[in-house]
């Protein structure tokens, strides 16, 4: 087995880090554990240090997606493994997904069960992204938001530039996988409760997941989306005209309102298409180098080794 390093994006964790890092430890004597702290106010770092792990310290919270950034930049391992801080992954599942990995595929995700999911709205809302994500796709995702994953490194990185700061980076590196053509695949897991506080409020950050469906369709296949928006609207013009005509005799400038929106929505389909190609071509994968040094700047690296 290639090495790997485990990565767990932590803010505020002390308490589940205080008993998951010695089980992690105990389980993967030979990975390399990367917590890295977005700004945590309590003993993350303390507990970190105590448990000789490696800690990257982010001077303020920068968000989920900024850690894994972090973490997986300075990860020396050929496999990542990225997993919650909040002891909803069980550290024996990271053998099953790494034995699946070697099979032959790019990405394993781990897939919480319908018990796993923390309440009936987020059960409702990932059970939604799921269903988007696989018309999209033309593949079943059984679980597109789940955190706890495991990826060949270098593949991984070619996508940094593309994973938001914020909560959405699985579904974004999940699509990435998919439209560069790497094999990804699910594995079924049974997440615990959370230790502690959730990070996520309904309200603040529902708005910003409804942002994700869109994701969703833009980083795979822009025209999936915009050619159904597209149809529906020449449809409600074209039935509008008819009504009209019938009724009056004449052709109204809302059906032509309507007909000249649901061209323009084709025509962005297709630039967006092209440009969502370009995204993708291995020769554009340098870019995140050109912002690396300014991202990394200010953020402190401290890693004690065992004797």
């Amino acid at each position: 087995m290639q090495n790997y390093s485990i990565i767990l994006p932590a803010k505020n964790e002390a308490a589940s880090l205080k008993r998951l890092l010695p089980k992690l430890k105990q389980a993967h004597p030979k990975a390399e554990i990367i917590v890295v702290n977005d700004g945590s106010s309590d003993n993350t770092l303390y507990i970190c240090e105590e448990n000789k792990v490696k800690v990257i310290s982010h001077p303020y919270s920068m968000g989920n997606g900024a850690a894994i950034k972090t973490g997986a930049r300075h990860a020396s391992g050929d496999i990542l493994v990225f997993m919650d801080a909040d002891g909803q992954h069980k550290p024996e599942d990271i053998n099953r997904l790494l034995h699946k990995l070697e099979e032959g595929y790019d990405m394993v995700v781990g897939a919480r069960d319908r018990k796993s999911q923390a309440s009936i709205f987020r059960g409702l809302a990932n059970k939604f992204y799921n269903k988007l994500a696989s018309y999209v796709t033309e593949r079943k995702i059984e679980d597109l938001t789940s955190g706890f994953r495991t990826a060949n490194a270098k593949k991984f990185k070619e996508f940094l530039y593309l994973l938001p700061n914020g909560f959405s980076y699985p579904t974004t590196s999940t699509m990435a996988f998919f439209r560069a053509g790497y094999a990804v695949t699910y594995l079924p897991i049974e997440a615990p409760k959370r230790i502690g506080k959730s990070h996520i409020n309904l309200f603040r950050d529902g708005i910003r997941f409804l942002l994700i469906i869109f994701k969703v369709g833009t980083l795979y296949s822009p025209l999936k989306i915009f050619l159904p928006v597209s149809l529906f609207t020449f449809t409600l013009g074209f039935s509008y005209y008819l009504f009209t005509f019938i009724t009056a005799g004449r052709f109204t400038n809302m059906s032509a309102l309507m007909f000249t929106t649901a061209m323009l929505m084709f025509f962005m389909g297709l630039v967006s298409e092209q440009i969502t190609a370009l995204m993708y071509k291995t020769d554009t994968n340098i870019l995140p180098k050109v912002n690396s040094d300014i991202q990394n700047n200010g953020i402190k690296s401290r890693e004690e080794t065992t004797d």
